[in-house]
């Protein structure tokens, strides 16, 4: 009985899921000339707010068979991984990483903090079951994939493409799919740029998972194994030359609007 009404109080505590309807995404402060060429680009976050059906299907595969391989089928909490989480806890002392599923990263990443507390991982399953009930698998993939940090300032599936490959998602190959899928786990670890060897061993990680999940045909996975990796930070592609301009423009704007200058989509 006591459990119950600390059930119940605890879903007074949580965040309203309905905010996740009407998501607004931070954005490069972007500077153009009259004739709409960009001359500067400004800001901590690079983003490409992207809709989930601008996602190849590969893409979404690879994403699956890193982080979340019963995303489909599952309620929003994956009962297998936190079984296995919690095993290597009281075995070990340790926390395992790989209890959270997508909708609970997504949960976590709009709705709560990053405190690591066990009241906040169990905030984070009850919204989560909240979440699935209120939101279709596809808006709740669309939402993780605009939101996540993939390192190098770029947050987002679209601007991870850019960042690491100077590339359209429908231009990546099926390796660079598999790399950029590699990244949410832990970026600066998985970092091509910065750790180009732990990276591709989480590449092709995740290559042999997307195999051992029919995602992808043997011939494909060799092919895609044996590719050398050409991640390289990508800079942003400014059109004519004037940073003095830029700057000029970005610090009056900022003087005469503030914070609300700063673009959201």
């Amino acid at each position: 009985m006591a459990s119950y009404f600390f059930f119940v109080e605890l879903d007074k505590e949580l965040p309203d899921i309905e905010q996740l309807q009407n998501v607004q995404y931070q954005m490069p402060f972007s500077i153009y000339s009259q004739d709409n060429l960009l001359i500067g680009q400004f800001g901590e976050k690079r983003r490409i707010p992207l809709t989930i059906g601008k996602v190849p299907p590969q893409q979404i595969k690879a994403f699956i068979a890193a982080e979340d391989d019963r995303f489909f089928t599952h309620i929003g909490i994956d009962p297998t991984g936190l079984a296995r989480a919690a095993t290597q806890l009281v075995m070990t002392g340790k926390k395992r990483q790989g209890g959270s599923t997508i909708t609970m990263q997504v949960a976590r990443n709009f709705l709560l903090s990053n405190e690591k507390t066990y009241l906040r991982k169990l905030k984070e399953i009850l919204l989560a079951l909240k979440i699935e009930r209120r939101y279709s698998k596809d808006q709740i993939l669309e939402l993780y994939l605009n939101k996540i940090y993939m390192g190098q300032r770029a947050y987002g599936l679209a601007a991870a493409a850019q960042t690491y490959y100077g590339k359209d998602l429908a231009e990546l190959s099926l390796a660079q799919q598999a790399m950029i899928a590699g990244l949410p786990k832990a970026p600066s670890i998985y970092n091509p740029i910065t750790n180009p060897e732990r990276a591709l061993q989480r590449r092709n990680y995740v290559l042999r998972r997307m195999l051992e999940l029919k995602h992808i045909d043997e011939n494909s996975y060799r092919s895609a194994l044996g590719t050398a990796d050409d991640a390289a930070l990508q800079p942003v592609n400014v059109e004519f030359q004037a940073p003095y301009v830029a700057e000029m423009a970005r610090q009056e704007i900022m003087a005469q609007f503030g914070d609300s200058a700063i673009p959201r989509a």
